[in-house]
Formats: structure tokens, sequence, C-alpha cells
């Protein structure tokens, strides 16, 4: 709506219409500056960065299983399930992965389509494997499981979760090696692998 004075115009904007404006101005310059502090710590601190996003992520994906999958609720979550998620992927997965990246980078050289493909059957042939494996083992000596219980427990849930994981990751993994560079490979795969981490948390919880 536009009001006249003489030859003067004025463009009169709905105050909700400023008011949203404003907010979507404010809420993008804030993830700006959220991930350009995230790539400035990463550029001093790579490793300490990519441990903490790898257990934050496990603790979301822990999060995620409990209230979605399972339906537990709030009043019903189990807080040390998911402290147990969040300490896997601090001393665990993070730095098991990100070790992982390293020595991928360091043997098969280049960043072509075809080098990104040879890592990514290394990694789906040779590392995921047993990392899942050992991930299960982990789980349940966590939850406080005998070892014939845990070996019992792989039998029947390891083939599963590996099948599962083919389903997603190679064509994730081909993408991760080809474009992202190796300081952001953890996170891009964490973030990613919220969902997956819902999986394996519920994986790894179901007795």
């Amino acid at each position: 709506m536009a009001n006249s004075t003489g030859n003067v115009q004025y463009q009169i904007i709905p105050s909700d219409l400023r008011i949203f404006g404003l907010s979507a101005l404010q809420r993008k310059m804030s993830i700006t500056r959220l991930w350009r502090s995230y790539q400035g710590l990463m550029a001093k601190k790579p490793w300490t960065v990519q441990i903490i996003t790898a257990g934050s992520l496990m603790g979301v994906g822990d999060i995620i299983s409990q209230q979605l999958i399972e339906r537990r609720g709030w009043n019903k979550h189990n807080i040390i399930r998911t402290t147990k998620m969040m300490s896997i992927g601090f001393f665990f997965v993070g730095p098991v992965i990100g070790g992982w990246y390293r020595v991928l980078d360091r043997f098969v050289i280049g960043t072509t389509k075809s080098t990104a493909l040879r890592k990514m059957l290394l990694d789906q042939a040779c590392f995921a494997p047993c990392f899942l494996g050992t991930f299960l083992g982990i789980y349940g000596v966590l939850n406080g499981l005998t070892v014939e219980e845990n070996v019992a427990k792989l039998k029947r849930d390891y083939a599963d979760t590996l099948i599962t994981n083919y389903y997603l990751w190679p064509a994730v993994q081909i993408a991760n090696f080809y474009f992202i560079p190796l300081q952001h490979r953890l996170a891009v795969v964490q973030i990613v692998a919220v969902a997956w981490n819902s999986y394996l948390s519920w994986k790894a919880n179901k007795m």
C-alpha cells in the first residue's frame, strides 16, 4: 500500500512482514556465523572437533531412536543409554573412523572418480564389516552382556546390520570421498548417519 503527499511516495510495509524478514535474516546470519566458527575450530583443532561432532551426533541418533522409533516418551527416556552412545562416539567412532579416513588418503592418493570408487570399495569391503562387529560387541559389553550373550547377539544381529549398511553407505561414501575435503568427511558422514545411528542404537539395544 502506498500513500502520497505531493510528489513523495511512501511505501507502507506491514509490521508482521518486516518482523518476518528481519527474523529470517537473523537466522541466516546466525547459521553463517556458526558455520564459520565451526570451520575456524576445524582449522585449529580438527581431530578434537571431529571427535566431539561424532559423539554429539551419536547422542542425537539415540534420542531419535528412543523417541521416534521406540516412542518411549520423555518421561521414560533412558539417559544412561544416550550417554553410552555418546561415549562410544567420543572414544570409538570418532577416533576410529577419523583415523581410517587418514589411512585411506595416505594409501589411495588422488581425487578422481576412480580413486573415490577404490576408497569406497576398501571402506565397505574391509572397514565396515570390522567396524560394525566391533561396535555391536562394545555396546553389548556396556550393556552388561556376558561373553556368551554377546556372541549370541552378534550371531543374530550382525549379518542383518551389515546388509542394511550396504543399502545406505556405498553411495554416500563415493560422494564423500569425491566431493568432501578430508577434514570434513567425518562430520558429513555423521550428519548423514543421524538416521543410521538411530538404527544402530535400536539394533544394539534390541534384546
